[in-house]
């Protein structure tokens, strides 16, 4: 697949690492300070970012991935956030990570659960097909894993096809698109075996694909080396 990329908007952060659109917009998540802010869905003003709708501190630490369903926003500590701030009593331990859901009207942590594996994460999903679960990077094992959140089991691991998975997209067609940092890459891939259907190459005159989300028929990406948000053109167009 070769869409048309294009930079969309800057984020209101230095290092955006996560980001979901929602009925009330799109949300972004800081990786240095661990807030959320919620973005209107327009045009980008003359400064190249978006009016804030909404800016809230969380509990989070070194955030990478965010996600939303059953009314909260899903957000992954990937372990402490002392290489980039001061410590905070709530961050994830060192050498391992952690998954929050938060209140997207105060910040409030809603749960905290801890990663099914050891070693860090970098993206997550909500499944709104397989209701109930929620998808994680787990980056030792180079696997993507499936997660009952109410008892927090584990329903599936895939294999991934590359190192240093980022953000994820579920689709409605036994699927999902992930990022692939280091290789530029965003895959999508079958949700049972992980078998790679499609790919989109980004390309190094475009942001650095980190956090992924869907808006309509288009894929946006956020960049945290930059702080930009790209769009990806009709990926799901027809």
């Amino acid at each position: 697949m070769n869409p048309r990329i294009t930079r969309y908007m800057r984020a209101p952060y230095s290092a955006p690492n996560g980001l979901q659109v929602t009925d009330e917009g799109l949300w972004v998540v800081d990786q240095f300070t661990d807030r959320i802010a919620l973005l209107a869905l327009e045009a980008p003003h003359e400064y190249g970012t978006s009016r804030i709708l909404r800016e809230l501190p969380t509990e989070s630490s070194n955030t990478s991935g965010m996600s939303f369903g059953e009314g909260g926003l899903w957000l992954a500590a990937n372990g402490p956030g002392e290489r980039w701030r001061f410590s905070r009593e709530t961050d994830a331990p060192p050498g391992t990570g952690e998954i929050l859901k938060v209140d997207p009207r105060t910040g409030a942590t809603l749960l905290r659960r801890p990663l099914p594996a050891a070693g860090g994460t970098h993206g997550l999903d909500y499944d709104f097909v397989d209701t109930g679960t929620i998808w994680l990077s787990t980056l030792k094992e180079k696997t993507l894993t499936q997660v009952r959140i109410p008892d927090w089991s584990v329903k599936r691991v895939i294999p991934l096809p590359y190192d240093a998975g980022h953000g994820i997209v579920r689709t409605g067609d036994d699927a999902l698109w992930m990022v692939f940092k280091m290789d530029r890459v965003i895959a999508k891939m079958d949700v049972d075996t992980g078998n790679v259907l499609d790919e989109i190459h980004i390309g190094p005159e475009h942001p650095e694909p980190h956090g992924l989300a869907r808006c309509g028929d288009d894929l946006l990406y956020c960049d945290a080396m930059t702080g930009w948000i790209a769009r990806i053109e009709g990926v799901f167009d027809g």
